[in-house]
């Protein structure tokens, strides 16, 4: 995952982009050091194992779990890979430079039609665009 990560990060340096982090890992030390390594340049929070208050807050069950959120802190989509993944990052960056409406009728596959709205990772078709509720990136706050 990491060269893709590398190349997204370079390719969209100066785009509305951010990509963020969550490490689980138990050894500080060895974190740092394997960023170094494999040349993570994106910021990180260290949570030092799968039972830190991240991850146990937001509900994560595997890994790598990745949510996509837009540029009001709204998570937009979850666990989209590959081109479905390009094109919910590309979509919002349309988004958020006014190129594209908010919230219009445009997915993560492209095509107009719903998406993977049950989080499981095989984006099944859906009539209704918006079956991915709009929850705030702070789990039990508000918003930004």
């Amino acid at each position: 995952m990491i060269p893709h990560e590398k190349a997204l990060v370079k390719r969209l340096e100066n785009e509305p982009f951010v990509l963020f982090g969550i490490n689980t890992d138990e050894d500080p030390d060895k974190f740092r050091e394997d960023c170094v390594k494999e040349g993570v340049n994106w910021p990180n929070l260290f949570q030092g194992s799968t039972d830190g208050p991240v991850p146990r807050q937001w509900g994560v069950s595997g890994y790598p779990t990745i949510y996509v959120v837009d540029a009001d802190g709204v998570i937009r989509y979850r666990d989209l890979h590959g081109e479905e993944l390009e094109h919910a990052v590309m979509s919002l960056i349309a988004e958020a430079k006014g190129e594209w409406p908010k919230g219009g009728d445009h997915d993560a596959h492209g095509d107009h039609e719903g998406h993977d709205a049950d989080g499981d990772g095989h984006g099944e078709e859906h009539e209704e665009h918006d079956s991915i509720p709009a929850v705030p990136l702070r789990p039990g706050g508000g918003g930004k």
